[in-house]
């Protein structure tokens, strides 16, 4: 029986199904089991990042099928896809980390392309790791398509000595290991058993950040982001999205319905107030670009200085995802922001309900323990900061969660090197002197490229008992499960000619993350008269294929490290054509 409920002369898999001239095409569908009533109904595209590469992304293929019963169930043609991944806890600390940041483009490319190429009407995503969420959702915002975005969920805390463990407790371990503070059996153990299940790292990391972000922004289903990846609960979420985004597309609503100046402030919002990840300032101006919505760094660190951080998550708290989870999830955090008057109640969500009608049927409270009240946060400003001075035109971010106010100011020369294996090795040598500013240059977009995470590094800082004592800057990025006072992002990058590249040995850095400022004393004259005498940017021997082709594309980290002029430069809506 044909399905009155949509109208698709209006969608575009029409292009692929109906007339007699689709005739070829519709034999390619009849071909793979489909019906006459499945050909002609709207084709939903169901991409995951599945892959074998890390517990991140092992479970997503299964929540896909779980996604494709709830389509069915609403009269909708699901077509699963595939797409990449690189998960930063493999690529971490060696050369594989150029390739995390350049995946995110690549990831909305290919979702772009698929999508394009066989003229879906709606997209279901699903993703686990770091950069796939953001580049899960740039996909689904430069469609402009109906869209619900799907969490893989995170993986649950290994247990050590009585207490919960994560991956960051394993990088840790190694710079305690090369201070002799831990043996060859005991690292040995805690390798084991950190990560017992599937599922992404369980601290309010990059992933669990964006998950966040997913929801606040409005792209996911209310509380979906929260549930860990082994819970079979899951898949009620999965099945839930397929049904909504049928409802989606019956009623119309877009990507960038959704996806508003506004919404992009309630997500900066959550970010803060969970200590959430520094990545998050590289993430959300990039997916603003795919809407052609001007939101860049600044913007998002102006949020962040007034809101209040009250969610206690590792790195800098004591609790996992998954205790967010049984403490209610993202729905309380954003119902403690309204009562401060922080949530922009109005935008639409993916239930086609508003935030705050959303909220409205919210009961639980914050616990007090895991989501503080907001009237008590553990600080009063988020725990993420902007900064900006002569070291930062551009601007610089760091994430103060965890950190007393005694730590938000630091003053010491700077150990300048030139990549992050330089640094590493001096750290892992104990090179360097308490109270310095270690710098590592020459990791941005373009300069590394692919603007590395140093989470090797600070890690190892942190296990050598010193990531109170030193600072470290960096044109590159952090891991979110970075501690310390570690500052990244700063831009303009080196292989710009900002003046981190003028940097030498023994220059007086100060890092104030009260006043915001990031700043060497250096006259205006001297900085002009290091820049004359630069000698430009580092050689690379990155000159060919996907790098290559990223350095010469990628802009500036202030407007999220983006490669292309997002929609200000549209001139069609792939859903209209």
């Amino acid at each position: 029986m044909k399905n009155t409920r949509f109208d698709k002369s209006r969608l575009p898999s029409r292009h692929v199904t109906e007339g007699p001239e689709r005739a070829p095409h519709r034999s390619y569908f009849y071909a793979m089991g489909l019906t006459d009533d499945d050909i002609h109904q709207p084709f939903v595209g169901i991409a995951t990042c599945w892959n074998e590469a890390a517990p991140c992304n092992i479970a997503l293929g299964r929540q896909a099928q779980a996604v494709k019963l709830g389509v069915k169930a609403e009269g909708g043609t699901p077509r699963e896809f595939t797409t990449i991944t690189v998960t930063d806890g493999i690529a971490m600390g060696h050369e594989g980390m150029r390739s995390s940041l350049v995946s995110r483009e690549v990831i909305a490319d290919s979702v772009e392309l698929t999508m394009r190429g066989h003229c879906y009407d709606a997209l279901v995503g699903l993703a686990g790791c770091d950069k796939s969420l953001p580049g899960m959702m740039m996909a689904m915002v430069r469609l402009n398509v109906p869209s619900v975005f799907i969490y893989g969920g995170s993986i649950l805390p290994g247990r050590l000595n009585g207490k919960d463990v994560t991956v960051q407790d394993v990088f840790e371990a190694v710079g305690e290991h090369q201070a002799g503070k831990m043996s060859d059996a005991e690292l040995a153990i805690l390798e084991r058993i950190a990560c017992p299940s599937a599922g992404a790292c369980g601290g309010q990391f990059t992933a669990n950040t964006m998950a966040c972000v997913s929801e606040a922004i409005g792209l996911a289903l209310p509380n979906s982001s929260a549930v860990p990846a082994p819970y079979e609960s899951r898949d009620q979420y999965c099945e839930a999205a397929g049904r909504a985004v049928m409802n989606l597309i019956e009623k119309n609503i877009r990507a960038r319905d959704i996806v508003t100046r506004k919404s992009l402030e309630n997500a900066a919002r959550v970010v803060a107030c969970t200590g959430g990840s520094t990545n998050a300032g590289l993430h959300l101006p990039a997916i603003a670009n795919e809407a052609g919505i001007d939101f860049d760094l600044d913007d998002v660190c102006e949020i962040f200085r007034d809101t209040p951080y009250f969610v206690d998550l590792k790195p800098g708290g004591r609790y996992v995802a998954k205790d967010l989870y049984e403490a209610g999830g993202v729905p309380v955090v954003m119902k403690e922001l309204r009562k401060a008057g922080l949530i922009h109640e109005d935008c639409l969500t993916v239930t086609g309900r508003t935030i705050g009608e959303e909220l409205d049927i919210v009961e639980r409270e914050a616990d007090g323990k895991v989501i503080y009240p907001i009237e008590t946060p553990i600080s009063p400003t988020g725990g993420v900061v902007g900064l900006k001075g002569n070291l930062a035109p551009d601007g610089a971010i760091v994430k103060v969660a965890g950190m007393d106010r005694d730590q938000l100011v630091f003053t010491g020369p700077a150990r300048v090197f030139e990549c992050e294996e330089d640094a590493f090795e001096a750290v892992k040598n104990r090179e360097y002197e308490e109270g310095d500013v270690i710098v590592i240059r020459n990791e941005g977009p373009a300069g590394g490229p692919g603007m590395r995470e140093m989470l090797a590094t600070t890690a190892a800082l942190s296990g050598q008992g010193m990531g109170k004592k030193v600072a470290l800057i960096t044109d590159g990025r952090f891991s979110g499960a970075t501690r310390g006072f570690c500052v990244g992002h700063v831009g303009p990058e080196a292989a710009h000619g900002g003046p981190i590249a003028l940097l030498r040995d023994g220059d007086m850095i100060t890092i104030n993350a009260i006043t915001g400022e990031l700043s060497v004393d250096l006259s205006d004259e001297e900085l002009a008269r290091r820049k004359a005498e630069w000698k430009g940017p580092r050689p690379t021997i990155y000159t060919t294929g996907a790098l290559a082709k990223y350095a010469r594309l990628v802009g500036p980290t202030k407007y999220g490290a983006v490669t292309h002029e997002g929609a200000k430069a549209e001139r069609h809506i792939y859903m209209d054509l």
